[in-house]
């Protein structure tokens, strides 16, 4: 939580169910302020309740609604100690909705069954859940009656969806709320990212950390730096071309960059590559996730050579530079299906790309970019900028 916290600038508690150890004191100034739990032993045990870990943090919505002061928050975020949220993007997305009316946002699970077995029309509790403050009020006024209601269930965002479906209010599903209910590397989800700005990633420790030669720690910081210097860009998937090399270059900006020995389209390097292990055992046939993939291989003419985000800076002219380098060798012959002949990208070692220096909000396409190299040479060096008319086209 401390790599996305802002002290002095957020508001907002860390909700405890007892108060912190004398080891834990005093409470670090980097963290949330926290709030102990109420004492729910009788409420438990008249009620029956399925899953009281889980009323415990359904209830958070209403003691944290209960320390509303006047004008205190328009918007309640919520989530779970092992998800990353990106501030900013949620700020400029919540921005556009009325916060008087009533809203409910989240994500869904990218397992399929997670979906099936809980609803497609809920919000994951680790993705995170946004309501508007007129919502989270009528929740906590309700929040006693509510609990009593649905005590059969197991799950605590499947209580507050249904809770919420009382008021006749349905999911509004924000696709960059990522519950990431996947397992093992995730490399190739987060380097095909949809079109849509990243707000939180869920399930970090569950998951291989996110960066080479790191720990899962490391990585979380690590992927804070491109964030906290443009966070409209992060993550976001730009596909561009060198026709002289007959390289397809796909960038997600500030995470990892993936240059290929051939001319692909855009439609398929969108295609996540399934580097990642489904959630829990999946049914024998597909589907097993939200989304379309396609498989890794070793055709030379398929398998991307791979770079990881090293560093950030900005220039003095405003732009920002991102440096990415080789995570390892592909040990793989050139591609040789152009009739140019051999245009190898094992010698490049770094990829340096310059991005413009406002944020870029509204996403209707991708940028397009100019790649520079010299054969031989150890970097290449791409610039985005605004596509030219019928440049999408591959």
């Amino acid at each position: 939580m401390e790599s996305w916290w802002r002290p002095n600038q957020m508001r907002g508690y860390l909700n405890l169910d007892k108060a912190p150890t004398e080891d834990l004191l005093p409470w670090s100034s980097a963290s949330p302020p926290y709030r102990v739990s109420d004492d729910l032993t009788e409420f438990l045990r008249e009620t029956n309740i399925a899953a009281p870990i889980m009323i415990r943090m359904a209830r958070g919505i209403m003691e944290t609604v209960r320390e509303n002061r006047v004008g205190f928050f328009r918007w309640l975020v919520m989530g779970k100690d092992d998800t990353i949220f990106f501030v900013d993007n949620i700020i400029d997305i919540l921005a556009k909705y009325d916060h008087t009316k009533y809203y409910y946002f989240g994500g869904q699970a990218e397992f399929v069954l997670s979906n099936y077995r809980y609803s497609f029309n809920m919000g994951f509790g680790g993705a995170g859940y946004i309501f508007s403050y007129p919502l989270a009020k009528a929740l906590a006024d309700d929040m006693e009656s509510c609990l009593r209601r649905y005590a059969h269930l197991n799950g605590t965002d499947l209580i507050i969806m249904s809770c919420i479906a009382d008021f006749g209010v349905d999911l509004s599903p924000e696709k960059g709320m990522h519950q990431i209910d996947l397992r093992d590397n995730i490399a190739g989800f987060l380097s095909s990212h949809p079109k849509t700005l990243l707000m939180s990633l869920h399930h970090f420790d569950m998951v291989d950390p996110i960066f080479p030669n790191m720990n899962r720690s490391q990585s979380t910081r690590h992927l804070m730096k491109p964030a906290n210097v443009d966070q409209s860009r992060l993550l976001q998937q730009t596909i561009c071309y060198n026709r002289k090399h007959s390289w397809s270059i796909s960038i997600s900006w500030g995470y990892s960059v993936h240059i290929y020995e051939k001319i692909m389209p855009r439609s398929w390097l969108q295609l996540p590559i399934e580097t990642f292990a489904p959630w829990a055992p999946p049914n024998p046939d597909p589907p097993h996730y939200m989304f379309n993939t396609r498989l890794p291989n070793n055709d030379p003419c398929d398998a991307p050579h791979l770079f990881f985000f090293e560093s950030i800076e900005r220039m003095s002219e405003g732009s920002i530079i991102t440096i990415y380098n080789r995570s390892s060798q592909r040990e793989l012959p050139p591609c040789l299906v152009d009739e140019n002949g051999n245009h190898s990208a094992d010698f490049v070692s770094a990829v340096h790309v310059y991005s413009p220096g406002i944020k870029r909000i509204e996403i209707d396409k991708c940028e397009c970019c100019d790649i520079a190299y010299a054969d031989g040479t150890s970097d290449a060096t791409v610039t985005f900028r605004e596509c030219m008319p019928d440049e999408m086209v591959a």
